[in-house]
């Protein structure tokens, strides 16, 4: 009886989240949202069910990554049953005298945009003045080429939507923002086979004295360089295994316990902000800049970053000293190093070592991180540092759920619904420092509860489609935006199941949830805070 009543909830909330998933997906299908194209009531669909799905996790959020990428297959592609035999309906126009077209009444719907064909499978919005309307004719003033088509079917399944082949779904499994991540995960894995991540910690920890406080600044220091080049959740099982050795050591009633278990999740997830490859968020920003042409290096990451990961990583430094001070003064840290010495560790130290400078220093000799990546997925293996047992216990589900996000974004573009979606705010009205504040607050809140790869997955694109389009107002900054956004994905430190390092953290036992709240709480505010300041006086130098 007891084991059906812990598992029944579980049950409950599978068997809800599927429900709500299912009806979200359905909801557009048989509700129709004005100025919304017919593919984009089917991405809507899609995205409204992975929504639910990533939140309430009724399947592995990986998998809710796949079932995306197979349904834009099924429903969006040029080969898919719905759009491989369609061809648009067109109406022919007639030139009158220059710019002005003479055009069947019954081919211009409602509205100041006709949909003009400019294929057989595809249409793009036109914006139209209607000159004189006559009673089966209209005219109307526009900059066409001879020849143009005039949709005659507004509603029709390829109007508003350039169908594109189903590769482009599966292609974003070999993104460069995939290989990139794979390349981080090859050098974290090697290096937790051969102790380097360890040998490290101990070296790096070794110059912080006895002191309390300094221990702890020491802990999240070296966990936050490690976090920006490693896995958060590698980072931190990694740690923990330094720190709970030392808690253990402390009495229950001393803060300095509390604070010992907390600053490894605090500083792996803000460290994850220094490097494009720290967490995903990181990953999905720069992949939605790169779809707009806009190209940052890895370096410039780091100097756009690093001032607000030093300033956040001392602030909650010092939040943690205020809510939970230690009361030992000393404590003695047994710190032994032994790096290994065969050939396999020293090829470790030189792929580690090279990967890392030619990623810091791409701007200067201008090899993308992605292809640098590839260094470390090809030399680890070539030399049999990284075996099959090691890759096959890589987390490729990772992989999976950024190449997922990356899919929907291509949708949420192509069909138009992410400007869609925007453009029922009246964002011109808000100024560029509101804009920046709201952007933050809702991440901020959306990332404590969705996972960050899914809050930015669903957040930037919207920024993205606002910087293009011109909603937002001129004095939008695309790459501001989308830097801030991500950002704050990264602060979600309010809740066990905000982040896994998190999660890791309150397994330990160590703390409590009002423990996790109380700093979380006070460090995502003052984050933002800094981002915004940032925004306003540094970023704008860089970008």
């Amino acid at each position: 009886m007891k084991q059906k009543k812990s598992q029944r909830p579980v049950w409950l909330k599978t068997a809800v989240g599927l429900i709500l998933g299912i009806i979200g997906f359905c909801i557009p299908l048989f509700v129709t949202f004005t100025g919304l194209s017919f593919a984009g009531h089917i991405t809507l669909g899609i995205f409204l069910m992975a929504a639910v799905f990533w939140m309430m996790e009724p399947i592995p959020i990986y998998s809710t990554s796949m079932l995306v990428i197979f349904l834009q297959v099924a429903f969006l592609s040029s080969q898919s049953p719905l759009f491989s035999e369609a061809e648009l309906p067109g109406t022919e126009i007639q030139m009158v005298s220059e710019e002005i077209w003479s055009v069947p009444a019954s081919a211009i719907g409602s509205g100041d945009q006709v949909f003009l064909r400019i294929g057989p499978r595809s249409s793009e919005a036109v914006e139209v003045e209607i000159v004189q309307a006559q009673n089966d004719t209209v005219l109307i003033r526009g900059n066409f080429e001879e020849g143009a088509m005039i949709v005659s079917d507004a509603g029709h399944r390829l109007t508003g939507y350039t169908p594109v082949g189903f590769s482009v779904f599966f292609g974003t499994l070999a993104s460069p923002i995939i290989i990139l991540f794979l390349g981080g995960f090859m050098l974290a894995g090697a290096a937790v086979k051969y102790n380097l991540d360890k040998n490290l910690t101990s070296v790096l920890l070794k110059p912080f004295g006895t002191k309390p406080m300094f221990i702890v600044l020491g802990l999240m220091l070296v966990t936050a360089v490690l976090s920006a080049f490693m896995s958060n959740t590698a980072t931190t099982a990694m740690m923990m295994t330094v720190a709970i050795p030392i808690a253990a050591q402390v009495a229950k009633e001393d803060g300095f316990r509390i604070m010992l278990a907390l600053s490894i999740p605090i500083a792996a997830n803000i460290g994850g902000m220094a490097t494009p490859i720290g967490t995903p968020p990181n990953a999905i920003v720069i992949s939605a800049l790169n779809a707009q042409g806009i190209n940052i290096a890895f370096g410039t990451w780091m100097i756009l970053a690093l001032p607000l990961v030093a300033v956040l990583i001392l602030a909650a430094w010092g939040i943690m000293r205020v809510f939970f001070p230690p009361k030992i003064e000393k404590f003695k840290l047994d710190l032994t190093s032994k790096f290994q010495t065969s050939p396999k560790a020293l090829m470790l130290y030189f792929f580690f070592g090279l990967t890392v400078v030619l990623w810091v220093t791409e701007a200067q000799h201008g090899v993308p991180s992605s292809m640098v990546a590839f260094l470390p997925i090809a030399g680890l293996t070539v030399t049999s540092i990284m075996e099959k047992e090691d890759i096959r216990a890589l987390p490729w589900e990772v992989l999976w759920l950024v190449a997922g996000g990356i899919a929907l974004g291509i949708s949420m573009e192509n069909t138009g619904l992410a400007v869609w979606i925007v453009s029922s705010i009246s964002w011109d009205v808000m100024p560029q420092i509101v804009l920046l504040l709201v952007f933050g607050l809702v991440a901020l809140f959306m990332s404590n509860f969705l996972s960050n790869t899914v809050t930015a997955t669903l957040l930037i694109p919207l920024a993205v489609s606002m910087g293009t389009s011109g909603i937002a107002g001129d004095g939008f900054n695309l790459i501001i935006s989308a830097l801030l956004i991500g950002m704050a994905c990264n602060m979600a430190m309010l809740l066990p199941i905000s982040t896994p390092p998190n999660a890791i953290a309150m397994s330990t036992g160590f703390i409590k949830t009002g423990d996790m709240i109380k700093v979380g709480l006070v460090i995502g505010f003052v984050g933002i805070g800094i981002a915004l300041i940032l925004s306003l006086f540094y970023w704008p130098l860089l970008v």
